[in-house]
């Protein structure tokens, strides 16, 4: 059973996280007395804080020295003690700088995204590409271009339209292709790419000629489209972990900085964070042991209105997770936005 903590033990546990947040050295007695509002004596206050040691709240590194929050402790902050912060106007406008060009496509609008928020935070900044294959498809169309060339045009019900070329047999007139496309749309609408069934498609294809190879190649046409770029993650400020002090400790920075490389545990958290609108993973919590000495914060972006991609920050577990979280949904409404406005300017 949860032991909940007096008043007093979080009060004073409060002025040690933010404390703590602040200089990145252990907590003594002597510091937080002189913290407005706890009017507490350094005997009284060591007394808790022995108590909060006790409760696995705290940990202390040394055997002289301060204490320091534990994980624990830090999820207790962000759950229950954490005060909401606000971006300043200087922030605000550093963050519609990064966005106001589009040049590029959504390419250089998710780079930019990544860039803003290491420069913003001084963590490591990671962004998810829009994950399309989640999105449901309204409407295929197969568009002859020239002979045995055809386009194929894919758009879905987040207003994104994606196009394929495909080689056409010497039997595909523009009729033909017209109603290949009729069908396509009706057996697909609404269907998400992750599931599309290859084996049925095909079978209610076979109508219109035995054309095995063209039917093949357009299926896994449609799918690669939407598929094409999944996985990217788009990575800013790897860096910045070193100059915290946390990671003074070559061999810890490297476990971090080589997961940071890999990447595709990093894909795996932005992947199952589009499912959530924030997310804040604290030290331990981590799947991956090469994190657990950092904490990741995610955020969700969208597309009309439709969750398409996640972008987050990696740092040490005593990040200000309030600023982070004030900047992830700022940059996150702005991304949202931008790639919506983009999306309207196409159409």
């Amino acid at each position: 059973m949860k032991m909940r903590l007096d008043n007093r033990k979080m009060q004073i546990l409060r002025a040690i996280i933010d404390d703590y947040i602040l200089n990145a050295v252990p907590v003594g007695s002597r510091t937080i007395s002189k913290h407005p509002g706890i009017g507490l004596s350094s005997a009284t206050i060591r007394n808790e804080m022995a108590d909060l040691e006790e409760l696995g709240y705290l940990e202390q590194p040394h055997l002289s020295a301060g204490r320091i929050p534990s994980d624990k402790a830090f999820r207790l902050y962000v759950d229950d003690l954490m005060s909401n912060a606000d971006l300043n106007p200087e922030e605000i406008r550093a963050a519609n700088n990064y966005l106001s060009m589009k040049r590029g496509g959504i390419e250089a609008v998710v780079r930019q995204t990544a860039i803003a928020l290491s420069d913003l935070t001084d963590y490591t900044s990671m962004v998810l590409s829009p994950q399309l294959r989640g999105i449901r498809l309204r409407h295929i169309q197969i568009v002859p271009l020239r002979e045995l060339t055809a386009i194929v045009i894919i758009v879905t019900d987040a207003g994104i339209t994606k196009n394929a070329f495909i080689r056409t047999p010497y039997n595909m007139d523009a009729e033909l292709l017209d109603r290949i496309s009729r069908r396509l749309t009706a057996q697909l609408y609404d269907c998400r790419v992750v599931d599309i069934d290859t084996n049925k498609v095909m079978e209610s294809l076979y109508e219109f000629g035995n054309n095995v190879d063209f039917f093949k190649a357009l299926i896994n046409g449609i799918e690669s489209n939407l598929e094409e770029g999944s996985k990217h993650i788009e990575l800013s400020g790897a860096g910045n972990i070193l100059s915290h002090p946390e990671y003074n400790d070559v061999e810890r920075a490297k476990h971090i900085l080589s997961v940071i490389e890999e990447q595709e545990s990093l894909y795996r958290v932005l992947r199952d964070a589009t499912k959530m609108e924030f997310t804040i993973t604290i030290g331990a919590e981590n799947e991956n042991p090469g994190m657990r000495g950092c904490s990741i914060v995610t955020a969700t972006y969208h597309m009309k209105g439709k969750p398409i991609g996640s972008m987050g920050v990696i740092g040490p577990t005593r990040m200000n997770y309030a600023k982070v979280l004030a900047i992830l949904r700022y940059m996150g409404s702005c991304l949202s936005e931008t790639l919506t406005s983009m999306l309207e300017e196409d159409s």
